[in-house]
């Protein structure tokens, strides 16, 4: 049992928590936003699932920048290599959110009638979304922010 609870204690340090809470909160951004495009809008469930990533991508670098992670760029040469890098994970996960919601909302119809095809849709995307922050997250800790001094 006392392993268990080091186990969880290294594991639920205080990075991983403001991740998950600014995860939850950068996920809030790209489903509300993906899904009020694509219900109130009528915009076609892709193009509304990849502005969601692009609206949700700022939000968390600033958020990851500031609370998250330390950062250690104070330059300006520094936090835009800093910048690129993070941009150049989340593009990568963002490819995987397209085509993973791709995949499931056109290709395999999953949840499709069973539910109304909003809901069917939101709950593929939600898939996605969990999926991508488990991705950002390493991104983020070892190549965004990494910081060459930490050992």
């Amino acid at each position: 049992m006392e392993k268990l609870n080091g186990i969880i204690k290294k594991v639920l340090n205080k990075e991983v928590i403001l991740y998950i809470v600014f995860g939850i909160l950068t996920t809030v951004v790209n489903i509300v936003t993906s899904y009020v495009l694509k219900a109130f809008f009528n915009v076609e469930g892709n193009i509304a699932s990849t502005i969601g990533i692009i609206v949700c991508v700022l939000f968390a670098y600033f958020t990851n920048r500031k609370w998250v992670f330390q950062t250690y760029a104070t330059t300006i040469k520094e936090k835009w290599v800093e910048f690129g890098r993070f941009i150049l994970g989340r593009a990568f996960t963002m490819v995987v959110e397209i085509v993973g919601v791709f995949l499931l909302n056109d290709i395999i119809h999953a949840f499709y009638g069973i539910f109304t095809d909003n809901t069917a849709y939101l709950i593929n995307k939600l898939i996605m979304t969990i999926i991508v922050i488990i991705l950002n997250f390493f991104i983020s800790k070892f190549f965004a922010f990494k910081n060459p001094n930490k050992k």
